[in-house]
């Protein structure tokens, strides 16, 4: 049976490429459409000069929607910051914080996309004041549930009671896969090693990590181990990760509308190790989603030091993953360079 689920990609999986000019907007449209994945996720910063402090000139809002048609795609999300630690000796103002929000609204609503992405430090007294603007413009902020934050999350569950109290259909949630990290991964691993981890050490680590050891004791018995500086880091990433249960989006499902399917590693045989895409879509097709999966990948920041990130690949064989998980006929392929 083919789900209701459709594919996209953010843009920001194409962030080393696009930084050292190796991609230009258009190419990642381009290479998204191919693949079949037409919902495009895009970070402000990084596909428009300018944005937010200076603007955005008209003629790339137009190339953007130029672009979106040519390659048949549809916009899903600007994902924006909120840059509320501006000033050194205070607080960004409240109302301010709520103009800046403003400001991202306004700019979703340019380039077409029906959600804005809220990041989680975002206060929900911020956006919650900010809704009704975002009602009238025809635009939802979703904030981003990351890991180490959770749906059990005390700032989550408040967030949802204050979303659901406020009675605003503009406020709800995107949850990011990398929540639901079964296995320890292995570019991480691989990174850390390269950093002088010991083999020993690491492969502890990796073996608690899958025996949901609590991170303190692993610290702990890392420094018992002997380790230091990288060694520690590798055990303290686990602070801010762990596996938590998929099936805990069904009861925030009405309040979800987009999902950064998260990956680390795509192998060739089109698999995550570290991630249960399997799961995550069974659950997701179970509880009615019929929004976007958007690829993000995260690896390339893990072997940059060792190798040239191939994004498109990593991307393409994601995208692979999810079509055949998905129930489509097709694996997605990139056309051959002319």
């Amino acid at each position: 049976m083919t789900s209701q689920i459709k594919r996209g990609v953010s843009l920001y999986s194409f962030q080393n490429e696009t930084f050292q000019g190796k991609m230009t907007l258009e190419d990642c449209i381009r290479t998204c459409a191919e693949l079949g994945a037409r919902g495009i996720e895009v970070i402000g910063e990084q596909s428009f000069w300018g944005w937010p402090e200076v603007g955005v000139a008209q003629e790339d809002i137009a190339n953007w929607h130029a672009l979106i048609k040519k390659y048949d795609c549809v916009p899903v999300s600007h994902d924006y910051m909120l840059d509320y630690k501006r000033y050194k000796d205070r607080p960004m103002p409240f109302d301010e914080q709520v103009a800046s929000v403003k400001k991202d609204i306004d700019f979703g609503v340019m380039l077409g996309t029906p959600f804005i992405r809220s990041l989680v430090s975002i206060a929900p007294e911020v956006l919650v004041a900010a809704a009704p603007y975002a009602e009238e413009k025809g635009i939802k902020m979703l904030t981003e549930v990351h890991a180490p934050l959770h749906f059990d999350h005390p700032w989550i569950i408040r967030m949802a009671e204050m979303f659901q109290k406020s009675g605003s259909p503009a406020l709800g949630f995107l949850p990011d896969m990398g929540m639901f990290l079964k296995h320890y991964p292995r570019v991480w691993a691989d990174k850390f090693m390269r950093m002088g981890v010991p083999a020993n050490i690491a492969d502890y680590i990796i073996k608690a990590y899958d025996d949901r050891v609590l991170s303190e004791y692993v610290i702990l018995e890392v420094q018992n181990m002997g380790g230091t500086g990288p060694a520690i880091g590798m055990a303290e990433a686990m602070r801010h990760n762990a596996a938590f249960e998929p099936k805990r989006m069904l009861d925030y499902m009405p309040m979800i509308h987009n999902i950064h399917g998260k990956f680390y590693e795509m192998t060739e045989d089109y698999v995550e190790p570290s991630i249960p895409y399997d799961e995550i879509v069974a659950v997701l097709d179970q509880g009615g989603y019929d929004g976007y999966i958007c690829s993000e990948y995260e690896g390339n920041r893990w072997i940059e030091d060792a190798e040239e990130p191939d994004s498109v690949e990593q991307v393409r064989r994601q995208q692979v993953m999810l079509a055949r998980l998905l129930g489509e006929p097709e694996n997605p392929a990139l056309k051959a360079a002319a």
